[in-house]
């Protein structure tokens, strides 16, 4: 066994800890692969639109969803999505190291979607949202607020099932 394949074996799990399955649910549905339509709003109005892959699985002996997002030329990162029980919450860390682009959230069903809040480091609000989730697709929206109130939409992206 070489050093990189023991890696992945510790790193992947087969589904959530037995200790905290039953609520450990909310980001189940998009464990697989996907292919996604993509539509980046950038800040100056220009529009972006391309093809990419989403890759979600059970890491850390079950205590974390870790995800792969690739849209060619334009970013490639991952989320580490940890449940907390303390707070019945989603830890949301994402790093692209491509464009150096890196945030915390905090994840939670909202009705039949999944609403994830946080901040950058200069203080403007993000809303990540999961929405429109059946077994064979999803719609992700990502959008920004300097004050809070008013939502920039800046990416929405459409999945389907690989």
């Amino acid at each position: 066994m070489t050093a990189t394949t023991r890696f992945h074996d510790l790193l992947r799990a087969v589904g959530p800890a037995p200790d905290h399955a039953d609520r450990m649910g909310l980001y189940a549905p998009l464990i697989g692969d996907w292919t996604m339509d993509a539509v980046i709003h950038a800040d100056d109005g220009t529009r972006h639109e391309g093809k990419g892959e989403i890759h979600f699985g059970w890491v850390l002996a079950g205590r974390a969803i870790q995800d792969i997002w690739i849209l060619p030329g334009f970013f490639h990162g991952t989320t580490l999505r940890v449940y907390d029980p303390g707070q019945d919450a989603w830890h949301i860390i994402w790093s692209d190291p491509l464009k150096q682009y890196y945030t915390r959230q905090l994840g939670r069903a909202d009705g039949q979607d999944i609403l994830q809040l946080g901040k950058l480091d200069d203080g403007t609000a993000t809303r990540w949202r999961f929405t429109e989730i059946t077994q064979d697709s999803f719609r992700w929206l990502g959008e920004v607020s300097p004050d809070g109130a008013t939502w920039r939409l800046q990416a929405d992206f459409r999945a389907r099932r690989a």
